[in-house]
């Protein structure tokens, strides 16, 4: 029988200690937010063992509201009950205050942000994390992967400006270290800031991404969430999260394919490749993943159908599972707190 020390091991981040090295990544889930469904979702998964909940992305604009960010507090404190620590995912999709569609640089679709608008958006990622930490979120990640709005600005392609926020690459990693030293110095000190990137990218590459990192620790960030973190399904596990942790001190989490490789997760600790691994279609299938596995107990797999998660995502209705007709309906069976 495979032996998961590694998952479930410990780690100190700050003043926070992680229960193991499971992590439940931002995952768009479709519910009403404050709603009792949304709530019982993310509880259902700290009762099941989980080391770190990320709640998934959500809108900078929004978070800086306290009516909307404490529609939150009685989910973050759930989860703390249940002996989970919780960060949530700061998003800016590319919304100017007028709402007219910007990005880095001009599109068909968007018109470049001004300077002013991007000094606007960095003083509203460190608003919202303000009042993320209010409520009592343990940690904050803005949200640079995957070719989004934050991204945008560290790839040549997307991102041709002439001012202090494009050229050479140094200049394309201003945004983001702008909000990093922003949020660091709108939250106290024991609040823990993550940040996730995508390593290989549209123009720029895995050594640039290195570059990258090591500002990002200088910035303030306290864990980097790789995403993904393999390069190609001949590579080894975690191949990129790898290379990126040879140039941090910080934790790095692993993202990418791991609930249906639980031995695969515990090798890329032993190997040190990365020191969290994200979770997520695995923990949509069975909440209760982490103390299943831990006790030996069967794990309700997903089959990668795509039917209820990535189905019900593009429907805009309520994630769930096919393999589990409870997933997403908690709220029928948890009490609400």
């Amino acid at each position: 029988m495979r032996d998961y020390t590694r998952l479930f091991s410990p780690l100190s981040v700050g003043p926070l200690t992680f229960r193991n090295r499971i992590v439940m990544p931002p995952m768009v889930a479709n519910m009403q937010v404050g709603s009792d469904q949304a709530h019982s979702w993310y509880v259902a998964r700290a009762r099941g063992g989980v080391g770190l909940i990320i709640r998934e992305a959500t809108a900078i604009r929004r978070l800086a509201d306290p009516v909307f960010t404490g529609k939150l507090k009685r989910t973050v404190d759930a989860v703390h009950r249940a002996g989970a620590a919780m960060a949530v995912q700061l998003m800016e999709w590319g919304r100017a205050a007028s709402s007219e569609t910007i990005a880095a640089s001009a599109t068909d679709n968007a018109r470049e942000a001004t300077e002013a608008e991007l000094l606007e958006l960095i003083g509203l990622y460190a608003k919202a994390a303000k009042e993320c930490r209010r409520v009592g979120f343990d940690g904050v990640e803005p949200h640079g992967a995957h070719g989004y709005f934050l991204n945008q600005f560290f790839s040549p392609v997307s991102n041709r400006r002439a001012d202090a926020f494009g050229g050479s690459v140094e200049k394309r990693m201003e945004m983001a270290l702008r909000i990093v030293r922003a949020i660091r110095e709108a939250v106290d000190e024991n609040c823990i800031i993550l940040y996730r990137h995508t390593p290989r990218g549209e123009g720029y590459s895995l050594g640039n991404s290195r570059k990258f990192a090591g500002q990002l620790e200088k910035a303030g960030v306290d864990i980097l969430d790789v995403s993904p973190s393999t390069s190609s399904s001949q590579a080894p596990r975690a191949d990129m999260a790898g290379a990126l942790k040879e140039v941090v001190a910080i934790p790095v989490i692993a993202v990418g394919g791991f609930g249906r490789d639980l031995g695969g997760a515990e090798s890329v600790l032993e190997q040190g490749r990365a020191d969290l691994i994200a979770i997520g279609r695995g923990l949509i299938a069975d909440p209760e993943l982490p103390n299943k596995l831990y006790h030996s107990r069967e794990i309700i797999e997903c089959k990668e159908c795509n039917e209820k998660c990535f189905g019900n995502l593009r429907k805009g209705t309520p994630i769930g599972c096919a393999q589990n007709e409870a997933s997403g309906r908690e709220y029928l069976y948890i009490d609400a707190e």
